[in-house]
């Protein structure tokens, strides 16, 4: 077998893109998506119908639109996939737990509107303190979250006490930071900083018996892929499960449940004075949390902007 037909034994495959054809063409369990991605997407001509739905079913409000859109998108994404999609909450929420829960209840009402139930979805929000207590609230209310712009140990385990169903941590982007920081071109797989930081959490999570569960996100090569092979789940971009999937060799497991005992830390927990030291302490966390949500809500107003443009509204009223 190829080394993405193998890793699928070991690990739930999800797919992190918004184009849908790369989700037919994979197979995926679950698919993931964000702002960026769904701005690529939407600028794709075969996915113009989608956007013009959101600004014709729209009462006006970016906001609707914009939610609409996302919905749209998962909508077509659960007819590909046997699993969950996770949508994204306005990132420019990131800090406002009230209005975070608010916007996530809304964006699952349309979902149920499209006949698409709680169980089929993840809303994903960034792991500040603000979208932890949000994630809390809404898996009590049923709605299952996706900690997005996860970082730091701190942040996992804060993650794991509010119960939340899923988190996200960003492998690629802490090795670009290590990268930046300490001047290298790179590490080999089993000593670079996203898959140290994962494998850590994993066996933290397993140890204590956590039911929130881990999906390494955010990769920059198969290496980091690999290394993580055993993982709940792995969120890979189509080139690189392209990449996978031309490559020949064996693969190994590299997380197990049954080594985490020996291999996890002592349990902790972080009131959100600790949990604010504890992330301000971590430079990296620090820095790509803040630069992660910047850049989300940049690419969430340039999606805005398409929508907002008047042509452009005027021809999906008329129908395109």
């Amino acid at each position: 077998m190829n080394k993405l037909a193998q890793l699928r034994e070991l690990t739930t495959v999800v797919a992190d893109t918004g184009d849908i054809e790369s989700i037919r063409q994979y197979q995926p369990v679950d698919a993931t998506t964000n702002p960026s991605l769904l701005y690529k997407a939407a600028q794709d001509p075969q996915y113009r119908h989608l956007v013009e739905d959101a600004v014709a079913a729209g009462d006006g409000r970016l906001e609707t639109v914009l939610d609409q859109l996302a919905v749209n998108f998962g909508k077509e994404i659960v007819g590909i996939v046997p699993g969950r999609v996770s949508t994204e909450v306005d990132a420019r929420l990131s800090f406002d737990t009230q209005a975070t829960v608010a916007r996530a209840e809304a964006i699952m009402e349309r979902y149920a509107a499209a006949g698409i139930g709680p169980d089929r979805v993840l809303i994903k929000i960034a792991s500040t303190w603000e979208g932890i207590r949000a994630a809390e609230l809404l898996e009590q209310r049923g709605i299952h979250c996706n900690l997005t712009l996860l970082f730091s140990f701190a942040q996992a385990v804060a993650c794991a006490d509010a119960g939340v169903t899923l988190i996200s941590p960003f492998v690629g982007r802490i090795l670009d930071w290590y990268k930046a920081s300490e001047g290298v071109d790179g590490y080999p797989a089993p000593e670079d900083p996203g898959v140290k930081s994962v494998t850590r959490i994993y066996h933290y999570y397993k140890r204590h018996g956590h039911e929130t569960v881990v999906m390494g996100a955010s990769f920059r090569n198969s290496g980091e892929i690999l290394e993580l092979a055993g993982c709940d789940l792995l969120t890979i971009s189509p080139g690189l499960m392209a990449e996978l999937e031309g490559a020949e060799g064996d693969v190994p497991r590299k997380l197990s449940a049954d080594r985490a005992a020996a291999l996890g830390e002592d349990r902790v927990s972080f009131g959100e004075g600790e949990f604010r030291w504890a992330l301000n302490e971590d430079a990296m966390a620090t820095e790509k949390l803040a630069e992660g949500i910047r850049n989300f809500t940049r690419d969430t107003e340039k999606l805005e902007s398409l929508v907002a443009d008047p042509g452009f509204r005027a021809r999906a009223v008329a129908g395109g």
